[in-house]
């Protein structure tokens, strides 16, 4: 029996549980879960700017094949720093709803420290070095890309990583 990828780059939804249970085993202590959904942008505060800052759609984009080898080699990174069992990244593309699921990561190890400090530790490498593209569809038909995110590149150097995507400040004069 061939074992599941560990990696899956795929347009339908998932079932969490599922990919849950295929993690566990008898030496399995722990399991940790992380799932990330498509978000509403804009607060409410002022209506007029929540119009055009809403999102109504999130489009994703991936290199196939290379994200997948992006993605196994995170998961090598992974294993080779936490004691770690399996790990399985579930990424969605297309385009998605508001509070879709997009991603998930999903970590076992024999106790929960390790499952959950791999887990955060993937999702912060995702972020930053996954060959994803994301576009923001806006309620009045507009759409951009979304560029990186600073605090995204700060939580990757948290594990003593810098991000290809990192802005670096100019030097003090």
């Amino acid at each position: 029996m061939t074992p599941a990828p560990r990696v899956r780059i795929q347009a339908d939804d998932f079932d969490v549980g599922i990919e849950v249970d295929a993690l566990r085993g008898p030496a399995v202590g722990a399991v940790a879960a992380f799932c990330g959904t498509v978000r509403e942008r804009g607060a409410p505060a002022d209506a007029a700017a929540a119009i055009h800052a809403e999102t109504s759609a999130l489009e994703l984009e991936h290199y196939p094949g290379m994200t997948e080898r992006a993605i196994e080699s995170m998961i090598d990174a992974a294993h080779a720093r936490f004691d770690i069992q399996a790990a399985r990244v579930v990424h969605r593309i297309g385009v998605l709803a508001p509070s879709a699921k997009i991603v998930l990561v999903v970590v076992s190890s024999a106790h929960r420290s390790p499952a959950f400090a791999a887990c955060e530790f993937l999702m912060d490498y995702l972020k930053t070095q996954a060959p994803f593209w994301k576009k923001e569809h806006r309620p009045d038909g507009r759409a951009e890309w979304v560029d990186a995110r600073v605090a995204d590149d700060a939580a990757l150097q948290r594990w003593g990583l810098v991000s290809a995507n990192a802005v670096v400040p100019a030097p003090a004069p």
